[in-house]
């Protein structure tokens, strides 16, 4: 994949910038590629290497993370395949993975598409489909397991745009009479369909690639445009998005991520949208209004989703290192000064041996979005210090190896 220009990026050092680097525990010697940060900013370096502590993710992580870890993150053939078998077993017997499968009607959860967590005013009564879905990727379930199956019968009748009003889910009640609404709806429910298909592996399916090509011009379109500057307009003394404009979503971000032959195929759009959501959001609140009924942004991106302190703590954990994990995919974690102070944070908060071990692990970290509650946490008992630090252990190895980092094994 090509490298992405950086252009634009200052390189200057000032003396509080670098005064906010020492704070996130930046460390000259284990750093070796540049990263570069936003305006006034200093040029930091990235890791090339990273400790991962196997050892201790056999010992005390959940049996997601050690399958994933075993598939994922170690080299080929690292145990026998009798372990491999009883490992795949306890997985699927794991408490976590179960309750998900249980929950399933029809290809179905919880009655909707895109619900990331109860919500009784959109008549949301569970997670839905596409995060319960993503989720058992996440929990390292095998794809041939028939619960895969039931959904993406359900996945490819929405990217066929079928009309069928029962397939409007949640919005169902709502799109009887609203028709913004209801096409608003069916094309969010492509772009998480997309999403979810593309992390299963179906990137060379042409009913997802079409979708995907459908969903990138669309966005392309938006990115070129005015609009891109001033998506937010006043109407009826209220902000609200404008009904021309198509910004990028949470979905269409992780479908590129996980499309890397779409990303070679449209490196100009992929890099523009680089450039989009490594800008600064807005702070200005705003609803979707479609027709009379005003939808809350979930899952819309203005910008930049991170927030950090100035030590370079996150204020959504979960989020941090899904979004991290997918600018890595897309090569451009360097065009994100947030995501960048974050790593470094959780970087040096890692001992020796590369487990994360922060001070006062008091609970297991939430979200205040959730929109990455699907991905964080896999571990399902989080009483002890060592469950509370396996899941971003875990992530950071595996970010590790897909920013092409030298692995060592502990």
């Amino acid at each position: 994949m090509p490298t992405r220009s950086l252009k634009g990026y200052k390189t200057t050092a000032s003396e509080k910038h670098l005064a906010d680097l020492q704070q996130t525990g930046y460390n000259a010697a284990r750093f070796s590629r540049p990263i570069f940060f936003g305006e006034g900013a200093v040029q930091l370096e990235l890791p090339t290497t990273h400790r991962v502590p196997v050892g201790w993710i056999r010992e005390k992580a959940c049996a997601p993370i050690r399958w994933r870890t075993l598939n994922e993150i170690l080299p080929p053939n690292s145990a026998a395949e009798s372990d491999v078998a009883a490992l795949r077993e306890e997985l699927l017997q794991y408490k976590r993975v179960t309750q998900t499968i249980r929950k399933q009607r029809k290809g179905v959860w919880g009655g909707n598409i895109l619900g990331v967590a109860t919500a009784k005013a959109q008549g949301i009564k569970d997670v839905g489909t596409v995060a319960s879905y993503r989720h058992l990727i996440e929990l390292g379930v095998p794809r041939g397991e028939r619960v895969f199956r039931s959904a993406e019968r359900v996945f490819h009748r929405l990217l066929s745009r079928d009309s069928d009003p029962a397939l409007l889910f949640e919005y169902k009640a709502g799109a009887k009479a609203n028709y913004e609404l209801a096409d608003w709806a069916r094309q969010q429910f492509r772009e998480g369909a997309v999403a979810a298909l593309a992390q299963a592996g179906y990137v060379d399916d042409p009913r997802v690639r079409g979708a995907a090509h459908k969903i990138a011009t669309a966005i392309s379109t938006f990115l070129r445009s005015d609009l891109a500057e001033k998506p937010i307009i006043r109407r009826s003394n209220k902000n609200v998005l404008h009904p021309d404009a198509h910004p990028p979503t949470i979905y269409s971000v992780a479908m590129l991520a996980h499309m890397p032959g779409l990303q070679r195929e449209r490196a100009g759009f992929a890099d523009r949208l680089g450039a989009y959501i490594s800008a600064q959001a807005t702070k200005r609140s705003y609803v979707i209004q479609l027709g009379r009924r005003g939808i809350k942004p979930t899952h819309i991106l203005l910008g930049d989703p991170l927030q950090a302190s100035s030590a370079g703590a996150p204020k959504d954990l979960p989020l941090a290192l899904h979004w991290i994990e997918l600018l890595v995919r897309l090569e451009l974690l360097e065009a994100s000064t947030v995501a960048q102070r974050i790593l470094a944070r959780l970087l040096r908060d890692c001992d020796a041996d590369g487990v994360w071990s922060p001070k006062n692990v008091r609970s297991m970290p939430k979200s205040a979005s959730k929109v990455a509650d699907f991905a964080f946490p896999l571990e399902l008992d989080g009483k002890t210090v060592d469950r509370r630090q396996a899941d971003v252990t875990f992530r950071l190895a595996l970010i590790a190896k897909l920013a092409g980092w030298e692995l060592q094994f502990a």
